[in-house]
């Protein structure tokens, strides 16, 4: 099973979570990528940019934050965090 986890930060506080699981057959990158469009449809957000530090500190820790370097349209929050938790 794979899960990630999806947090919302604002002034140090976490505004809202949600845990995306993926139990298919598809390879890491398709449930990485499944799962951040799912995030991003359910926060009504635009999915951001991969910028070069996010997969730097992706492929290291298998966290990233997206901060609004990562965004087109402004956004109401500070950054959204990504980690995977759980892997096949």
């Amino acid at each position: 099973m794979f899960r990630m986890w999806a947090k919302e930060w604002k002034d140090n506080h976490m505004l809202r979570d949600m845990t995306v699981e993926n139990g298919s057959g598809d390879t890491r990158t398709h449930k990485i990528f499944g799962a951040l469009e799912e995030i991003c449809y359910a926060f009504d957000l635009e999915k951001p940019i991969w910028l070069d530090n996010n997969i730097t500190e992706f492929k290291r820790h298998a966290k990233t934050r997206f901060s609004q370097d990562s965004f087109i349209e402004k956004i109401e929050f500070d950054f959204l965090e990504i980690q995977v938790i759980e892997e096949d």
